[in-house]
């Protein structure tokens, strides 16, 4: 599915901003890699059950046999979570300066929510409780509730999460029994579109600002029809113009 565009979306021609030298690219079956100086930048379809990390640290290997160069500055512009698919935006050498200007961007996200159940963690990975006593939502309902979610709202992150809390992160301490305590922020919603509702799996797209929890709105979604939700699935497809079309698939890259 193409880019949403949005007139609240500053960001969009951002890969343009990057010359096309810098980018590695795969040119009729020879990968073209550019040189360290410079550095680069390569997309990566993130596959489901490796952490963020992972991908940066098998990326480095890559790079660090190609270049012969025990050292080299890798990063990425935004985590997703284990169970979570889709673009990751990777920086090596002088471009990883740009990091924090790419962890901003607004992002788009494909997602199945299931109704009807709750997760410790928001998500698949959590303990699954199923809820009782409440009735099957009508797409009209969602459609109500979702409207609610879009635009700026006030969002509590999960207690799962990678957001430091005095110097730690939140998922190690609830993960310890320790209970957490996240302040609310403000997160922008720009488009929240329900591709398709086949109870209890409710498919949806959302476009956002960074920094915004799709495992959180999925429960913000289900408190709202009041039969509970939580996040099955999560794909990204966008940062900014940056679209997972033109993303390389780890195991792929063979250079």
């Amino acid at each position: 599915m193409s880019s949403i565009v949005n007139d609240n979306q500053k960001s969009s021609n951002v890969s343009s901003s990057f010359s096309s030298d810098l980018y590695i690219r795969n040119e009729n079956g020879n990968f073209i890699i550019p040189e360290i100086p410079n550095g680069g930048i390569v997309l990566i379809d993130k596959p489901k059950g490796i952490t963020s990390f992972g991908v940066v640290a098998r990326v480095r290997r890559k790079l660090s046999s190609y270049f012969q160069i025990k050292k080299i500055k890798v990063g990425h512009t935004g985590t997703l979570d284990p169970f979570a698919t889709g673009l990751m935006v990777i920086l090596y050498g002088k471009q990883t300066k740009r990091a924090m200007e790419l962890t901003k961007l607004d992002k788009i996200y494909q997602a199945e929510f299931i109704l009807g159940s709750t997760s410790t963690t928001g998500d698949i990975e959590g303990e699954i409780t199923e809820k009782n006593n409440y009735s099957v939502p009508k797409i009209e309902d969602i459609d109500l509730a979702k409207n609610k979610l879009t635009g700026k709202i006030s969002q509590t992150p999960p207690s799962f999460s990678a957001i430091k809390i005095n110097g730690k992160r939140a998922y190690q301490l609830a993960r310890e029994g320790k209970k957490v305590e996240i302040p609310s922020r403000e997160v922008e919603v720009y488009d929240f579109t329900i591709l398709d509702y086949n109870f209890p799996s409710l498919k949806v797209q959302i476009h956002c600002s960074s920094g915004t929890y799709i495992r959180t709105i999925s429960e913000d979604l289900g408190n709202l029809l009041g039969c509970g939700a939580y996040c099955k699935t999560l794909r990204r497809i966008n940062i900014a113009d940056f679209n997972i079309s033109s993303a390389f698939k780890i195991d792929s890259l063979e250079f």
